[in-house]
């Protein structure tokens, strides 16, 4: 596995589609992606948003949220070093997540400081460094898609639905976790569900990679009656995938299509008034639905686009269209 994920690194940034075709070197990605961005904004007339800007600069190198993430569990990671050295390990079980502490003496910060903490124990500092390589990688460009508030949500909500659903479990049995190794492998399902034909070394497409590593987690925890892990791997997934996928941003489920116009309400007759013709402002981030697909183009090329995409993306060019008129 970490062989995947260290490949990676030579796929993503030096391999960049624009109209012409694919543009290899990193000096040549800049130009190639502000000329696609150029091209465009002047056939649709956008430009990108605040919420697809770094949020700060270090010179001349962006800062995003992903960076900033990796930088607090590095910090983590040393402090908790720095504690088992001076001899202090006990220091940790007050930050990880118990379900026994939860209950009788609402420890909530447990919810949210157990992905941060780190042992330096055997292998552990090598699996955390491919971890953090993963959330650096796959974590920017599930970032620069959805946007850096969507991808705080997406954030948390990885970060808190695990424990929550083990407290409910405390109820019956003890519970308790620690890492954030599941939290970062579903930003990678998040990177594999936006992009799933992505194709690593080998030519293995993102969504079977997915799978090949979900299913050997799943394997294991059977193999060990693990199921707590189970729980988290699942949970952590599920949330990746279902988020993406209400977002638009995720291949088109027609299974789900279906179902929704069968059960869902029929539309019911009504009187249609006369409108009256007035003035709707238009908000500066009107066309700030399609920054993720423009991205995406600029990227991969208009053939990464899912069916929904391109839906959505037509729907915009008419309406554009029409208010040129």
């Amino acid at each position: 596995m970490a062989g995947i994920f260290i490949h990676v690194h030579l796929c993503l940034p030096r391999r960049r589609h624009c109209e012409g075709g694919f543009i290899r070197g990193a000096p040549v990605v800049s130009l190639a992606q502000t000329q696609c961005a150029a091209l465009i904004e002047s056939m649709f007339g956008v430009t990108t948003s605040d919420d697809y800007r770094p949020v700060t600069w270090m010179g001349r190198y962006p800062v995003d949220v992903t960076t900033m993430l990796v930088g607090v569990h590095i910090v983590c990671a040393i402090l908790t070093a720095l504690i088992f050295a001076s001899g202090h390990s006990s220091v940790v079980n007050y930050f990880m997540f118990d379900s026994a502490e939860m209950w009788p003496r609402a420890q909530v910060w447990r919810l949210i400081t157990y992905a941060f903490i780190h042992p330096p124990l055997g292998s552990a500092l090598l699996w955390f460094a491919i971890e953090m390589y993963m959330l650096f990688v796959f974590g920017r460009e599930v970032e620069r898609f959805i946007g850096q508030r969507a991808y705080v949500a997406l954030y948390l909500l990885l970060l808190l639905l695990p424990p929550v659903f083990l407290t409910a479990w405390g109820l019956w049995t003890r519970t308790a976790i620690a890492g954030s190794g599941a939290l970062h492998f579903a930003i990678f399902v998040a990177f594999a569900t936006i992009y799933p034909n992505m194709e690593f070394f080998l030519r293995i497409a993102a969504k079977w990679v997915a799978l090949i590593l979900v299913a050997i987690g799943t394997l294991s925890g059977l193999a060990a009656h693990d199921w707590q892990t189970l729980v988290v791997l699942w949970t952590s997934i599920g949330a990746a995938f279902l988020f993406i996928e209400l977002r638009g941003a995720g291949p088109e489920l027609v299974w789900w299509s279906d179902l929704k116009a069968r059960f869902g309400p029929k539309p019911k007759l009504h009187v249609v008034q006369k409108a009256r013709p007035r003035r709707v402002a238009e908000s500066d981030d009107v066309y700030a639905s399609i920054d993720p697909i423009l991205d995406k183009i600029s990227k991969f090329g208009i053939g990464s686009l899912t069916a929904n995409e391109r839906r959505q993306l037509d729907r915009e060019r008419e309406r554009l269209l029409k208010k040129s008129e």
